[in-house]
């Protein structure tokens, strides 16, 4: 397995490299946040170490970058602080997993394993259809830069939606990803929520648009080339 470690600390990089290489790792090495966006953008790695605090640059900006640009290897994030707000940061911006300073060298090999069990699946922090971007961490949502009035279920349901964007969705996924256990899911409460996401929508130029599968559930398509169907 082909690893990065972006790591300005000589002498940890010497000692990581090292280690992950004895156990059957191909390392290739960068000290500063440039040289690892370079090289994670132009090999592909089967995973990435990454230090927050980097030489000429943050590794929390750094690992967004990567998302945006379509770089999907699981990252580890390194750091020397244990602010809960760094760590939330991180997270947000696409690291998969986080690690403290000092750790111990078994933990970060058991940690590694358990990324590259994930592999390269496409994960985005802001979810895109047409002109419409949905920003999880801040529950917001945009088309074409203007704020949507959407909130609480309606978001989950778009949420969902587009993260499957081009693919149905039936009513038992969403009853099972936005509503509790103790929901009977007998009213017809989801297609009122979509009604009125496809009222929100259809006012915005650029927005997607929800198609009804009659009998079966919903697909978010990132434009309007689908016509939308009454729900049942």
């Amino acid at each position: 397995m082909r690893t990065l470690l972006i790591e300005d600390d000589e002498r940890l990089t010497t000692t990581l490299a090292s280690s992950l290489g004895s156990e059957g790792y191909a390392v290739d090495v960068a000290s500063t946040a440039e040289d690892g966006r370079w090289m994670a953008t132009e090999i592909p790695y089967d995973a990435v170490v990454l230090d927050v605090g980097l030489p000429d640059g943050d590794g929390i900006d750094l690992c967004a970058t990567l998302r945006d640009g379509g770089v999907w290897a699981p990252i580890l994030m390194l750091t020397a602080h244990a602010e809960i707000d760094q760590r939330v940061r991180g997270l947000d911006a696409g690291a998969d997993d986080y690690l403290g300073k000092p750790f111990s060298f078994d933990e970060l090999m058991a940690r590694v394993r358990a990324l590259l069990r994930r592999g390269q699946v496409e994960r985005p922090t802001v979810l895109t259809a047409g002109s419409m971007r949905l920003d999880p961490a801040t529950r917001r949502v945009t088309v074409g830069g203007r704020p949507l009035p959407i909130s609480g279920r309606a978001f989950a349901i778009l949420e969902l939606l587009a993260r499957r964007k081009g693919q149905l969705v039936t009513r038992s996924d969403i009853t099972e990803h936005v509503w509790d256990w103790a929901w009977d899911g007998t009213s017809n409460v989801i297609d009122v929520h979509v009604s009125a996401l496809r009222a929100v929508l259809r006012e915005q130029q650029g927005a997607p648009s929800i198609e009804t599968v009659r009998g079966a559930g919903f697909v978010l398509h990132g434009d309007d080339e689908a016509e939308d169907e009454p729900p049942e």
